[in-house]
C-alpha cells in the first residue's frame, strides 16, 4: 500500500507538468515533457479517440488542465470560449466572447485561452478579454481592450493569447501609450500600460535576465523588453519586423532571444543584458510566417516559408531543409517533432540536427479553410483542430 502511495505522489507532478494550459505548452516554447509515445504509427494513422464537432469558426488551439481542453469558436455572430471533456470530446459549457469576427480567409477567434489555477483567461479577435471560472464556466471579469485603450484593430484580428505571471495579465492591444497592458488577474484593474506600438499577431514570454525580470513581445513594429514591474522599456530591436504581421512567439534561451517574421524579412538573435539588446546575428533563413519554431538542444526546428528547415541557434548557420507534410505548425514530444500541415496532414518526424527522418504521417484534409490551429500533445493523445472540428488520437506506445 505504502508503495502505492509513493508512486501516486511522484506521478502527480509529472502529470501536472505535462499538461498544456496555455499558448505552446507549459512553458510556451511548443515542448511537452511527455514520455512514453509512439515512435510509429499503424497504417491508417493512430487510433482515433474521439472527434468534437461544433466548436464553431476560428484558428484558437486547446489549453489543457484539469480534464478538460478550452478553446474559442464562433458561430452565428458570437464568439465563445468553450470547455470541452478531455476524455470525450464533450462540450462542457460555453460562455459568449464578444462579437463575431469576420475575416475572408476565415473568421472567429484567433487567439488560445490560458488556464491559471481555477481561472481561464481568453481574449477574442475583437479584443474582448474575459476572465472566467474553469470548472462551471461562471463569468468573472471582462474588458474590451481596444475600446478601453482606444486601439483599432489590426488587419486580420486580435490573435495573442494572454500571459499570466506573477498575478498580472499581460496583453498588447496596441493603444497609444498602451501598446502593452499589465493587469491585475484578480479583477483587471490597470497595473501598468507602455509604448505606443501597433499590436502584433504574437504572443508574450516572460523571462529572467541577469536577475530582472522582462516581458518580451513581438509588436506590430518590433521586438521590446519591457521591465516587469512597470513596464519601461529596456530595449528594442525592429530588424526582424515587417510591415504586414509579426506572428512568431519570441524564442528565450541562455539570455538570448530569437525573433523570426515572414514576408521576405528573417530572424535575428539578440543577446539581452539587464537593460539591452545587442544583434548576434540577422538572416533570411528562418522566415516563420503563422508558426513558431522549437528550440532543441541548440537546434532550432521551424516552418521557413513553407520549408521545414532545422537551423544552429547560436550561429544562425541553417543544417537542413526538407518540404517534410506541407507548411504548417511544429511541436515537439518525447525526441519527436509533430507536424501539422495547413492541408491537414499529420506527421511525425525525429529531431535530429543530421537531417530529416519522417517517422509517420497520416493524411485527415481539411474543410474549407487551413489548418493553422497549433496542435496540442497531452496525456499521451494529439489534439488538432479543423475550425469546427477537433480530434483527439491516441500516440501512446
Amino acid at each position: 500500500m505504502l508503495r502505492c502511495l509513493l508512486a501516486l505522489f511522484l506521478l502527480v507532478p509529472l502529470t501536472l507538468a505535462a499538461q498544456w494550459r496555455q499558448w505552446r505548452g507549459p512553458d510556451r516554447t511548443g515542448i511537452s515533457s511527455e514520455t512514453g509515445l509512439a515512435d510509429s504509427w499503424p497504417e491508417g494513422g493512430p487510433r482515433q479517440l474521439w472527434t468534437a464537432a461544433g466548436l464553431g469558426e476560428g484558428f484558437a488551439s486547446f489549453a489543457v488542465s484539469g480534464g478538460r481542453l478550452f478553446t474559442q469558436g464562433q458561430r452565428a455572430g458570437r464568439q465563445y470560449v468553450i470547455a470541452v471533456d478531455e476524455a470525450t470530446g464533450k462540450k462542457l459549457w460555453e460562455v459568449p466572447n464578444g462579437r463575431g469576427y469576420s475575416e475572408r480567409r476565415g473568421g472567429g477567434p484567433r487567439g488560445t485561452p490560458t488556464v491559471d489555477g481555477d481561472r481561464v483567461y481568453a481574449l477574442s479577435a475583437g479584443g474582448n478579454l474575459i476572465c472566467i471560472e474553469a470548472a462551471s464556466g461562471k463569468k468573472v471579469w471582462e474588458s474590451n481592450l481596444l475600446d478601453r485603450f482606444r486601439a483599432s484593430n489590426i488587419r486580420w484580428g486580435i490573435s495573442e493569447s494572454p500571459l499570466i505571471d506573477d498575478g498580472k495579465v499581460i496583453v498588447n492591444p496596441g493603444g497609444r501609450g498602451a501598446s502593452v497592458a499589465a493587469l491585475d488577474k484578480n479583477d483587471g484593474k490597470l497595473i501598468w500600460k507602455s509604448q505606443s506600438d501597433e499590436a502584433g499577431y504574437s504572443s508574450a514570454i516572460a523571462v529572467e535576465v541577469d536577475g530582472v525580470r522582462q516581458y518580451i513581445l513581438f509588436t506590430g513594429e518590433g521586438a521590446v523588453g519591457l521591465l516587469a514591474e512597470n513596464g519601461e522599456l529596456l530595449w528594442r530591436y525592429n530588424g526582424a519586423a515587417n510591415g504586414t504581421a509579426n506572428v512568431a512567439t519570441p524564442i528565450f534561451h541562455d539570455n538570448h532571444v530569437f525573433v523570426s517574421s515572414d514576408y521576405g524579412t528573417g530572424c535575428a538573435l539578440l543577446k539581452l543584458s539587464a537593460d539591452g539588446a545587442e544583434e548576434v546575428y540577422f538572416n533570411r533563413d528562418m522566415r516563420n510566417h503563422y508558426s513558431s519554431s522549437v528550440l532543441l538542444d541548440g537546434v532550432l526546428y521551424g516552418y521557413s516559408g513553407r520549408i521545414l528547415t532545422a537551423m544552429n541557434f547560436k550561429t544562425g548557420e541553417v543544417l537542413w531543409k526538407d518540404r517534410s507534410v506541407g507548411k504548417g505548425q511544429v511541436i515537439f514530444a518525447d525526441g519527436k517533432l509533430y507536424l501539422y500541415s495547413e492541408d491537414g496532414v499529420l506527421g511525425m518526424a525525429r529531431a535530429a540536427p543530421e537531417g530529416y527522418r519522417e517517422l509517420a504521417r497520416h493524411e485527415i484534409g481539411r474543410g474549407d479553410f487551413r489548418t493553422w490551429a497549433l496542435p496540442v500533445v497531452s496525456g499521451g493523445k494529439l489534439i488538432v483542430r479543423d475550425q469546427d472540428t477537433a480530434r483527439a488520437f491516441d500516440i501512446r506506445e
